[in-house]
């Protein structure tokens, strides 16, 4: 039976591959406050811009392709049993080909009614004021926000409690509750941090391997298939 490997990857491995992330200039994404563009009160005073805003980055992801760090996921579900959790909104886990993932903040390939979130479609093109969901709802994007609760969580905290070895690529871990995860792994669960900060993680079992995903990811995938021979 293979060990089971969990993954939580942050905007670092998307870096990689293009996306820009919003603690690229002091709080800014994309030249916008991130609270104008990623909040339930940014919404509510200029639903249009927030809208827009988001179809730009749906429409970012037709210019670019999961990078080896990506690929490297992928790879390692020949050894292990992968599971990725991603604070990544974008869809390169799943072009890439990773069979497991959950989304923690949502996912830009969809939207869904402001009234019921529950009705979440897929949607590849642009959408605007007035394009409704099936309960008469204005459509938004599928993303959580920040001051909104952070549902995937209910299934991530038991997969880092049940893993065999944890790793984080690309985040600073300054974003809760993902952040969190850490703290579910047992004892004496392995940690490695892929990442070329050294995030600040208050436990002495962590290996850290203070390169980019695209570096660091094949040399621990190295090192993971090594130790099984």
């Amino acid at each position: 039976m293979k060990k089971k490997l969990v993954v939580l990857t942050g905007a670092g491995i998307s870096a990689e591959s293009g996306i820009s992330t919003f603690r690229d200039a002091g709080g800014l994404w994309e030249g916008h406050d991130i609270m104008e563009v990623a909040s339930p009160e940014g919404f509510a005073k200029n639903p249009a811009l927030v809208l827009d805003f988001y179809n730009k980055r749906r429409a970012q992801l037709n210019e670019v392709k999961p990078n080896l760090g990506h690929k490297t996921l992928v790879d390692l579900e020949q050894y292990f049993d992968v599971h990725i959790i991603t604070q990544n909104v974008d869809d390169l886990h799943e072009r890439a080909g990773s069979s497991n993932i959950i989304h923690l903040h949502g996912e830009l390939r969809k939207v869904r009614s402001v009234k019921d979130e529950r009705l979440i479609k897929e949607e590849l093109g642009p959408i605007n004021l007035g394009d409704l969901a099936e309960d008469g709802g204005q459509l938004r994007p599928h993303i959580v926000w920040f001051g909104e609760a952070v549902p995937a969580m209910e299934e991530a905290m038991p997969l880092a409690l049940h893993a065999d070895i944890f790793i984080v690529v690309g985040t600073s871990l300054a974003v809760y509750p993902a952040a969190g995860l850490v703290n579910y792994c047992k004892p004496n669960t392995p940690i490695i941090v892929v990442d070329p900060g050294q995030p600040e993680i208050d436990t002495n079992r962590v290996h850290f391997v203070q390169k980019t995903a695209c570096e660091g990811l094949p040399e621990v995938m190295e090192i993971l298939v090594s130790s099984m021979a």
